[in-house]
């Protein structure tokens, strides 16, 4: 089962959603990272169960810079298509 993130804090502005993308493509993941104009980083991870909690450990920590206060985390649908990018503000 996919998962959809929302982590908050100091996460923009400090290369969260870069990071994150070198993570889950690293591990062989699909979906997406995107910031959005609450300040807030979404993310959908889609692949193996290992590699996603993985990622999750890692996105409650995020970049030097960042400052993570809540990672959110909901089941979701998967991705359609099968790999990994950034998208634009949302």
């Amino acid at each position: 089962m996919a998962k959809r993130l929302l982590v908050t804090g100091r996460v923009q502005g400090v290369g969260y959603r870069v990071s994150f993308a070198e993570q889950a493509k690293a591990l062989g993941l699909v979906g997406w990272v995107r910031n959005r104009r609450d300040g807030a980083v979404e993310a959908l991870l889609n692949g193996d169960e290992k590699a996603m909690q993985a990622v999750i450990a890692w996105a409650h920590q995020g970049p030097p810079a960042a400052s993570v206060v809540h990672v959110a985390i909901e089941d979701a649908a998967a991705p359609a298509d099968g790999d990994f990018r950034i998208l634009p503000t949302a």
